[in-house]
Order: structure tokens, then sequence, then C-alpha cells
């Protein structure tokens, strides 16, 4: 089955095969999102750390559509005194929904929401059956990119580019190597202007690294 992805500017994706996972949705305020949060109809919602800029709309998503957020025990508890239904996982642990097995994987980041600690900031390899793709939050490159590449083997990476609160667009070259994979989707970036980057910079680095890169629009759908 081919899986249909959605960047909503940011951080944010749709990822749609047969179930449909929205990872950090962040639409209010956010001046790339082409799409409101009231418009979303996902079947789980996966969140990365707790900032505004990734959980932001992911409450009133989640009881719209009566649907579960997956995130860290401590968002996870913070969340439901929002009446949110939630999933709550840490880096290591592998959850099963539908047809989804969504594995958390380290992030070197900060995580708090509403001044609140917000427990471990990660990644995550999302696999539905057809593809395996590593959203890797915010972070910045790390050593042990290497045992999610080796152990995984994610067919996507969706890496951060912008800077400032992750990795630059060098720091994402040298994210590549590390992970070994063969196809880039750039995020986090332009949002704001501390995160400013140039991703057909990052294209030319990445694919002389020998990864494939999609420079994705936000609200424009592409396909792998």
């Amino acid at each position: 089955m081919t899986t249909e992805i959605i960047w909503h500017g940011h951080a944010g994706f749709s990822i749609k095969g047969s179930t449909e996972v929205l990872v950090d949705p962040f639409f209010s305020g956010n001046p790339l999102a082409k799409e409101k949060a009231e418009d979303m109809n996902p079947d789980i919602i996966a969140v990365t750390h707790g900032h505004f800029d990734h959980a932001g709309d992911a409450v009133a998503i989640s009881r719209k559509n009566n649907i579960p957020i997956l995130c860290s025990f401590e968002l996870s508890e913070i969340l439901k005194k929002e009446n949110a239904q939630t999933i709550d996982i840490n880096p290591g642990g592998t959850v099963e929904f539908q047809n989804l097995k969504i594995s958390a994987v380290p992030a070197i980041h900060s995580s708090s929401y509403n001044g609140l600690y917000a427990g471990a900031s990660m990644g995550y390899i999302i696999d539905n059956g057809d593809v395996k793709i590593y959203h890797a939050g915010d972070t910045t490159y790390f050593k042990d990119m290497e045992l999610i590449g080796s152990v995984f083997k994610p067919d996507i990476a969706m890496l951060p580019i912008g800077g400032h609160y992750t990795m630059d667009i060098d720091g994402a070259v040298e994210a590549i190597k590390l992970l070994g994979v063969k196809k880039v989707i750039p995020m986090h970036y332009n949002t704001f202007p501390p995160i400013k980057a140039d991703a057909s910079e990052f294209k030319e680095k990445a694919e002389l690294a020998g990864a494939k890169v999609t420079i994705p629009e936000p609200g424009k759908s592409f396909t792998f």
C-alpha cells in the first residue's frame, strides 16, 4: 500500500496508510500551516515532546476525534487532566496500534508543557507495514543514531535542519551519515526567524552524502 505524507509546517506530519498518524500537531499560531486543527481526522496522534510548537493542538484534536495521544509518561499524566486520551511511552518502548508499530527512541532536547516538566524528548520509528519512518523530533545529531539506523533500518528520516533549538543543516547531514538512511525529509525550519534555513542547501549537501531529499510544501501531499 502506498503511504501518503503531508507536511503541516514545522515538525508536523500526517502519515497516511491504512491507519493515519498525526505527528506533532502545531496548527494554531503556526505561520506555515495550511490546514486547521479542526480539519484533522487521524487515528492516533504522536507527540515527541511537550513544547507548544509540537503538542499545541494535540488535546483539541484528540477530544474532537476521540483518539489517543502517544507521548511520554509525564506528558501523558498532564494531558489526562485535560480530558485527553493518552498512551504513555518512553524511549525503548514500542506500542502497537491497529496496523502500526511505533517505537520511541532518544532525542537530545528539553521538554515542558505549560511550564510543567513533560518527561523525555523522543523521536519515533513509525512502521505501517509499508514503510518505516524515523521522525527525529527536536534533537541534535548523536552517536546512537548509528544504532537507530542499524536496528530499525528506517526507509525515510524526517530531520530538523533549522538550528538554534536543534541541529542545523550540517548537523542533519551528519545525522544522515550516522543513520545510513537513503531518503530524507527536512523539517523544523523557517517557522520563526531563529530557525531560518535554506532547504535547497540542505538538499545539495545531503545528496552529496548519499541521500535523496524531498523538500515538502506545507499542505501538499507526496507519496513513497
